[in-house]
């Protein structure tokens, strides 16, 4: 029988690859750091490369055309004129040409003499973006030959591993020559090995990600799984097409958002297994590390992980005692090689299943700190149809991929079901989602989607997503009266939703609409759709994404009824529609977001500027697409303005707001709110990083979670109410003052609505460490009638006695909170079914008055 693995062999196989004449990788200069803008996409169906490109269009601000790449693993064989066998059995080797001359040398000297080539498909760029031209590759199908690979594994006493242990090794140490030769030594750079793993294609150039798929025409190409990447630089040869991303080990291929300090360490680690880095970045070397645990080790997925990101402090202490010694023991080994810094791992993978059909992954992995970030959502759809899943650093860049989707193919909508943070390194999930397409037939798929200890995410939720081509037309409207106030029409109609169908709810919503023509009509189905998208309510048999989806295409058609026919009480504005008529305060100009720039001169931020002062102070902001930094620069003479966001909020929302009111319909991205001063802010959704960073004042409501750092560094008297929960580093270094002397706080109820639309509690209203670490002022007002935030999560702050004076001062916020949300002062004060004081439901944590550790001074030793 054949040894199933022998990494140390492996390891001394690898001693006689080349040295001399290669970079000292411990001697790069670093570059500046920055963030990458990354998003994955898994789907149990092929999809095309063209669902990208808006998603990447909208993200060219965190690269600058430095290197921009993709990479695409379950891929189609009729692209490359191959049978789908050949994906199977073949190494899809691809070499990036830059001298088109050294072709034939290439393949006369490295490819020829090692395998059997079936097949070899060229992709010639089309285009040429600005910059640099993008290199001619080609892709070539290929066996390792007979004779070659028998003579490799008696070189380096392999003959006891399976074929295909060695075939890997061999691909992985030719390529490595390869690349040594033509392009990592000290001499003139003319091709270089893009990829070569099975059913997997990188191709990468100097630019952005989109100019990738325009300019090798992968539009129309189709493949379960996709990475698009851009590039912003941290370490490495950034002017260059081989030091864009991806990476590969063989059969993955890695892009990150952010860097890490310990490049030169890393690269130590890999030494100790004749492993040397030839493009001289730390993406690079966390592939080569990745491939060393998986491939050589032959760890499983869920070691790996913990290898990368290291379980650290509580959550370490809070794993089973089987996982704490095994993980125990991955940390003694691998600690040193582990990346040490702010970084967001997206894998694409090719993985074989015993005898089936090689299976396609998509892995995100958080740093243990998340640090950078990211998001995660998945879209299921009823039994026998698609199901799709995401992972990006930025929401916005989800929502753009699914409206591309749904444009064209009715089995998607525009709206996810699940969309989540990771919490790095926790213990509840891990801080890492893989979604797995399991092909059982070239035919049929299916999409899985698991957290790092191989626990099954669902969605929750069994009701029949809506099918645009599948379901009947419009039936008569539902007998509701017409004549009610808006927030009573839409009361009446949640109260009788779950006995719909989608011919019903589409009979409702046209209705609703017929009248909007004019300001009385117009005003009642904004609000009216505006509680339908923002609130949480029953559904009964229908899928709550497809409901907001089919609101939303209502909202669309109103903010088009309008665009069409300017009122009295509503204006429109876009750069192709210059105001018309007067800038009233008793009028509501609308702005369509589609054509205004993402940031900067012609942003839509600058527009908002400008219509402020030229003295509107209701705007609508419809189709928004990532744009950033909507709502900043309005000054301090803002009091009575009130924006409200719809569609795709960008980085930046409401920062510096001083007095306005800004409304996102939705969930908001990073860095919101930042040193807010004055004004109100409400997002119907969630939020992401370093939320409220070094505010100093306003009020501010989230419907739903905090991602991490939320609060840090905020002074003076921010006033928040965070509905469920927060992933780390809650109000860290918080100077707020005296909350009952006008002091801020921020209030954290730790409950969530459930896919059947009811409120529950979480399991626990905070899971993470360092809550009000190293705080000197302000409070933090938790609902925890349990009791389940424990000391040990608290560095620098201490529990203390909820009372009536603090009551009396988070009230008002809980009343307005109800308000906003429809979440009752009443349920919150709910504990299992029975009303209880307040003092019961709240806690109070405060300042520590002793001195306290910092946070690295408090980790947990697992040594």
């Amino acid at each position: 029988m054949k040894s199933q693995l022998n990494p140390e062999r492996l390891i001394r196989s690898r001693a006689a690859l080349p040295t001399e004449n290669l970079p000292d990788p411990l001697r790069t200069v670093s570059a500046a750091e920055g963030g990458c803008g990354v998003i994955g996409i898994a789907s149990s169906v092929p999809i095309h490369g063209r669902h990208l490109l808006q998603s990447l269009r909208q993200m060219r601000n965190r690269g600058n055309g430095k290197g921009g790449g993709v990479a695409m693993v379950g891929l189609d064989p009729t692209m490359f004129g191959v049978a789908p066998e050949t994906l199977q059995s073949h190494y899809a080797l691809t070499v990036a040409y830059l001298d088109r001359d050294s072709r034939s040398e290439v393949e006369e000297e490295s490819i020829l003499p090692v395998f059997e080539v079936q097949h070899a498909r060229p992709f010639d760029p089309s285009k040429t973006p600005e910059g640099h031209r993008p290199p001619y590759a080609v892709t070539y199908f290929v066996r390792p030959r007979g004779e070659v690979a028998d003579r490799f594994a008696d070189e380096h006493g392999l003959r006891d591993l399976q074929i295909e242990r060695i075939e890997d090794e061999l691909v992985y140490q030719n390529s490595y020559r390869l690349n040594t030769s033509y392009y990592a030594s000290l001499g003139e750079k003319r091709a270089f090995v893009l990829s070569h793993g099975k059913d997997n294609l990188v191709l990468k150039m100097v630019g952005y990600g989109d100019d990738v798929i325009e300019s090798y025409g992968l539009e129309n190409a189709t493949a379960h799984v996709w990475i698009g990447h851009h590039r912003y630089p941290t370490k490495g040869r950034v002017w260059h097409p081989g030091g864009a991303h991806p990476f590969v080990g063989l059969h993955e291929s890695l892009v990150h958002n952010g860097d890490f300090a310990n490049y030169a360490s890393v690269c130590t680690y890999l030494a100790q297994s004749n492993i040397r880095p030839l493009f001289l970045t730390d993406t690079e070397v966390s592939v080569l590390v990745f491939d060393l645990l998986h491939r050589t080790y032959g760890y499983p997925l869920e070691y790996v992980i913990e290898a990368l990101a290291p379980t650290t402090e509580r959550d370490f202490a809070m794993l089973p005692q089987e996982r704490q010694d095994i993980y125990r023991l991955l940390q003694t080994v691998h600690m040193h090689g582990s990346p040490d810094g702010p970084w967001f791992f997206l894998i694409a993978q090719s993985s074989q299943r015993e005898a089936e059909l090689r299976e396609a992954r998509l892995i995100g992995i958080t740093d243990t700190s998340m640090l950078r970030p990211q998001v995660f959502a998945l879209q299921q759809g009823a039994p026998g149809e698609p199901s799709i899943g995401f992972a990006a650093s930025e929401k916005q860049a989800i929502d753009a991929a699914l409206e591309s989707l749904a444009a064209e193919d009715p089995r998607f909508w525009t709206r996810p079901d699940r969309i989540w943070n990771a919490r790095g390194g926790s213990h509840t999930d891990g801080g890492a989602f893989v979604f797995r397409v399991i092909r059982n037939s070239a035919a049929a798929a299916e999409l899985v989607c698991e957290d790092k200890f191989g626990r099954r995410i669902e969605i929750g939720e069994r009701a029949v997503p809506y099918r645009s081509n599948g379901t009947p037309p419009p039936s008569r409207p539902p007998e509701l009266d017409w004549d009610l106030a808006p927030d009573e029409l839409f009361d009446q109609a949640i109260q009788l939703m779950p006995g719909w169908t989608y011919p019903e709810l589409r009979a409702f919503l046209d209705r609703l609409s017929e009248d909007s023509r004019s300001d009385a009509g117009r005003a009642r189905a904004l609000q009216v759709l505006s509680l339908l998208i923002d609130r949480r309510y029953p559904t009964g048999d229908l899928r709550r994404s497809s409901v907001v989806a089919l609101c939303d295409q209502s909202l669309l058609r109103l903010f088009e009824a309008i665009a069409e026919a300017p009122s009295d009480g509503y204006g429109f504005h876009s750069p192709r529609a210059p105001v018309a008529g007067r800038a009233d305060p008793s009028r509501t100009l609308l702005l369509d977001g589609r054509d205004f720039n993402i940031e900067g001169p012609g942003s839509l931020a600058l527009e908002i500027v400008q219509v402020a002062k030229e003295g509107w102070r209701r705007l609508l902001v419809s189709r928004a697409s990532g744009h950033r930094f909507l709502g900043n620069g309005l000054g301090p003479e803002s009091d009575g303005l009130r924006i409200d966001v719809y569609g795709a909020s960008g980085d930046y929302a409401a920062s510096g707001l001083d007095g306005a009111e800004m409304i996102i319909h939705g969930s908001a991205q990073d860095q919101l709110a930042q040193i807010m001063k004055r004004g109100r802010l409400v997002v119907h959704g969630d939020v992401g990083q370093t939320f409220m960073y070094a505010a100093k004042g306003g009020e501010a409501f989230v419907l739903g979670n905090a991602a991490g750092r939320p609060l840090i560094n905020a002074v003076g008297r921010p006033r928040v109410v965070i509905n469920g929960t927060c992933l780390d580093y809650l109000a860290e270094s918080f100077m707020a003052g005296d909350p009952l002397n006008g002091g801020g706080f921020a209030v954290l109820n730790g409950v969530a609505f459930g896919p059947d639309g009811r409120l529950h509690d979480l399991s626990t209203p905070y899971p993470g460490g360092n809550l009000f670490s190293l705080a000197s002022g302000g409070a933090i007002f938790v609902r925890d009638p349990r009791q389940l935030v424990g000391e040990d999560q608290l560095n620098g702050g201490q529990f203390a006695r909820f009372d009536d004076a603090h009551w009396a001062l988070i009230r008002p916020l809980l009343e307005e909170n109800e308000r906003l949300f429809g979440i009752s002062v009443g349920r919150l004060l709910e504990v299992d079914g029975e009303q209880r004081a307040p003092d019961d439901v709240y806690r109070a944590i405060v300042p520590a008055t002793h001195k306290v550790l910092q946070p690295e001074e408090a980790w947990v030793s697992h040594s």
